[in-house]
């Protein structure tokens, strides 16, 4: 075990990124549990296609509502402590909404769908303040290697783990998904909670307003060319993937010819394509650089959407969506790590904050 993990997560990193890794890996399977049983909720109160998508949507809009924002707070308080509220606010949510399943009355789509966005707004701090707090942990030479680590969370416990999970429990009652998804979160809150406190030093920045930081970080954004392409980039790939993947249940049963059992197994070839991408990437980054990297993940993209708009053949399409997997996690993790290496401390939450809001309004205007 002890050389398990030494492999996966090797002691120079130090304890702290091992809590933060362990941490996420856990919270990211209470995400997944609620990637099945949000859905499932919302089907089980309404019948209005509308309304089962608006939920997708309601759990997204809270990133371009407050993205920014939340950069802000990350660079002004103690990012560790951060962290912990908007989690335990999840955990506040997700009790409101098991007492009320499990009082025995019909619970209103519109409860439902304020749950799932109350929950979106605590995802949006207590990810954007994540992405900051790994800096501060761990040396630039490293910071690959870590952030690939946390990045597997996602693809392991978030779209592989979870999911089954999250449909399972809601098979045995409403409210359990969402009662063992709190459960999770607080173990998950324990295991950051041993990181001692994380936070900007004050002399950096004097006193300002809510605008004028997030001017500063547009700012300096705006002015570094790398990172302003970077950002650039990123909003163009969520447009192109969001409207891609919006119709991908169409492209599979219709193009494809796979009914709902081939649907899924898009989903998870995909997702198997990213572990294999976790797996990698030591390998990977020790013999190509994090430029070379993004500039084939470039090539990779744009082939991606090219190829299967050709293809009507499932195993060609399959094939395609396990290079994709792999190249959205490679990618995704370089592109974190290179602008973790770029912005100062005192920036980290208002430059992530842009790329956030950049990922996810992306998303909403592909899909829309």
């Amino acid at each position: 075990m002890a050389s398990w993990l030494e492999r996966f997560l090797p002691a120079r990193l130090g304890a702290e990124v091992r809590w933060l890794t362990a941490g996420a890996w856990v919270a990211n399977i209470g995400d997944g549990i609620n990637l099945a049983a949000g859905p499932l909720l919302i089907a089980s109160a309404t019948h209005s296609a509308f309304l089962v998508a608006a939920a997708a949507l309601l759990q997204r809009l809270p990133w371009v509502l407050f993205g920014l924002v939340a950069g802000v707070v990350a660079d002004r308080l103690d990012r560790r402590a951060l962290i912990v509220g908007s989690e335990l606010f999840r955990v506040v949510v997700l009790l409101v909404l098991v007492l009320t399943l499990l009082g025995g009355r019909h619970v209103g789509v519109a409860v439902v769908l304020g749950a799932m966005f109350a929950l979106g707004s605590a995802d949006v701090f207590s990810n954007t303040t994540s992405s900051t707090l790994l800096p501060m942990l761990v040396g630039g030479e490293d910071l690959g290697l870590a952030n690939s680590r946390l990045q597997g969370s996602f693809v392991i416990s978030q779209q592989l783990a979870g999911p089954p999970l999250g449909a399972a429990l809601f098979s045995l009652g409403r409210a359990w998904p969402f009662l063992v998804q709190g459960a999770i979160v607080l173990v998950a809150l324990w295991m950051v909670w041993q990181i001692g406190p994380r936070r900007v030093d004050d002399t950096v920045r004097g006193p300002s307003r809510v605008r004028a930081d997030i001017r500063e970080g547009l700012s300096w954004l705006l002015g570094h060319p790398a990172m302003r392409t970077l950002a650039l980039i990123i909003l163009v790939f969520n447009i192109t993937w969001g409207a891609a993947w919006s119709v991908l249940v169409l492209y599979a049963t219709e193009r494809l010819g796979l009914g709902a059992v081939g649907f899924g197994l898009v989903t998870t070839v995909g997702a198997v394509g990213g572990l294999a991408g976790t797996a990698s990437y030591g390998w990977i980054t020790r013999r190509l650089s994090l430029g070379d990297i993004m500039r084939i993940g470039l090539v990779i993209e744009t082939f991606t959407h090219l190829a299967l708009a050709l293809t009507t053949r499932p195993w060609v399409a399959m094939v395609i969506f396990f290079v994709f997997g792999a190249h959205a996690f490679i990618w995704g993790t370089t592109s974190i790590t290179v602008r973790q290496r770029a912005v100062p401390s005192e920036l980290q939450g208002r430059v992530g904050g842009v790329n956030l809001v950049g990922v996810y309004g992306g998303l909403v205007i592909g899909s829309g």
